[in-house]
């Protein structure tokens, strides 16, 4: 873990390490995505840093739905080792097993992230290809999963004024996301791991922040319907009270 966290360190300010310590730990255990999230007994709060593709994308998809092994392992406190998310996951977390499927990911491997009865989150590793974490895969993760801890502690103690967006901002934003994918579900009659897809399909057009457009949906600026030609944004403005016209 020492060698990690003096990695971190060398490599910036500390605002960057979460991001560096999932694309490390990626290569190092030769998985598909690696995404690290503040998670408690009640589900997943808000995701701190995740590997471009399937790391983001199942860490959004586990946040969306509240199930998946993130959960399991904060609840249990236990590693929760999924090498094959067909035939074992599939009965434990239908939706997330499904959705995980979709996005080419066949194995999921969780280390809950702890100090002493208190839980700060997990780090969560994703691979296309079924079967067990190798030793010395296996080795690598659980080293990045106590120096992540070492990070998120590190992180809720910073003073703000070092800049950056600290853990409590994170999962405020996270908070906004979902609250928007169940409106647009709503909206579009859809379940809501498919709304959060709209929503960031919609960030990707309008090229901003997931966060943003959340937000926009949560004040009701921007509302989503189907359409023949699919689904498509209305800005409602304002409007008086914000609800749409």
């Amino acid at each position: 873990m020492a060698g990690i966290l003096a990695t971190l360190v060398a490599a910036g300010p500390s605002a960057s390490w979460p991001d560096r310590l999932v694309e490390d730990c990626r290569r190092s255990t030769a998985v598909s995505g690696v995404g690290l999230a503040l998670v408690d007994a009640t589900g997943m709060n808000g995701v701190v840093a995740a590997t471009p593709g399937v790391g983001r994308e199942l860490e959004d998809l586990q946040f969306s739905l509240g199930e998946g092994p993130c959960t399991e392992a904060a609840r249990s406190r236990r590693p929760v080792l999924c090498p094959d998310l067909v035939d074992d996951g599939g009965a434990r977390w239908p939706a997330f097993a499904r959705g995980a499927g979709r996005a080419g990911v066949s194995a999921a491997f969780t280390f809950p992230l702890q100090v002493g009865a208190v839980s700060l989150g997990v780090l969560d590793l994703y691979r296309a290809e079924t079967g067990p974490l190798q030793d010395a895969h296996l080795t690598e993760a659980v080293a990045y999963a106590d120096a992540a801890v070492a990070v998120l502690l590190h992180l809720q103690g910073r003073d703000d004024a070092t800049g950056g967006a600290g853990l409590p901002d994170l999962a405020e934003r996270r908070a906004v996301v979902h609250q928007a994918a169940g409106m647009v579900a709503v909206q579009l009659d859809v379940d809501v791991a498919d709304a959060l897809r709209a929503l960031r399909a919609q960030a990707w057009a309008d090229d901003r922040d997931v966060a943003d457009v959340a937000g926009d949906v949560v004040a009701r600026r921007l509302r989503f319907h189907d359409s023949e030609t699919g689904t498509q944004v209305r800005d409602t403005g304002p409007g008086p009270g914000g609800e749409p016209e």
